[in-house]
């Protein structure tokens, strides 16, 4: 299902059915919503289970690399060789100690860069064992490359806030990564409790208010 669909389904549920062009309530506020509950669900869900279903990823493609000056951005000599991703990702949902980044690697889909946390970098080039293996870190919503070996892009999955905002990508075969008549990233299950959850909460806030049946801006 498309968010529109999702959304328009909910609505109709406020309206019972019938038609109004005076809402008590946007199909805006109904989409905010849903990806508010979405996220809240998808993290109660993996802080109980520890899973994240495939349904809920989304690719932003290839991600082209920038070499940035490492006494700058890092507390490294300034010869050390970091990149950093050209553009600032979306927003991830929250797990409980990391962001939900579910695969940053080659753009084949393959080797996996293993993560280390940002204070750590300034320590890595006198580890004698890994000082020149690959690593990524994160700093304000980009990602940071310690010796890319030769990589000018990599490839970023994750379940992300707002799946909207996805769409400013494109995958590594120049589509669009989402746009309005993609799947909404979300299992039929989780629709199902979206809308359970908003029928007891907002909308019931809104049912005791009276729809205008008959388009004349009045209550009826």
């Amino acid at each position: 299902m498309t968010l529109d669909e999702i959304a328009y389904n909910i609505l109709n549920l406020l309206r019972g059915g019938r038609s109004s062009n005076d809402e008590l309530i946007s199909i805006e506020q109904i989409k905010f919503n849903i990806k508010h509950y979405r996220a809240m669900f998808i993290r109660r869900d993996y802080a109980r289970n520890g899973y994240v279903s495939n349904h809920l990823e989304q690719d932003l493609g290839c991600i082209d690399l920038e070499r940035v000056d490492a006494s700058k951005c890092c507390n490294l000599p300034q010869d050390c060789p970091v990149y950093r991703t050209k553009r600032k990702l979306p927003k991830t949902v929250r797990f409980n100690l990391s962001d939900a980044f579910t695969f940053i690697g080659k753009p084949n889909g393959t080797g996996t860069i293993p993560k280390i946390e940002a204070y750590e970098i300034e320590f890595l080039p006198y580890d004698k064992y890994t000082s020149r293996h690959t690593k990524y870190y994160i700093i304000d919503e980009y990602i940071y490359v310690y010796e890319p070996k030769g990589l000018e892009a990599i490839n970023i999955r994750g379940v992300f806030e707002d799946p909207e905002s996805v769409s400013n990508f494109a995958t590594c075969n120049d589509g669009n990564c989402y746009d309005e008549y993609s799947d909404f990233p979300l299992p039929m299950d989780m629709v199902s409790a979206i809308t359970a959850g908003m029928a007891a909460g907002e909308l019931a806030l809104l049912s005791g208010g009276v729809n205008d049946t008959t388009n004349d801006r009045q209550q009826d």
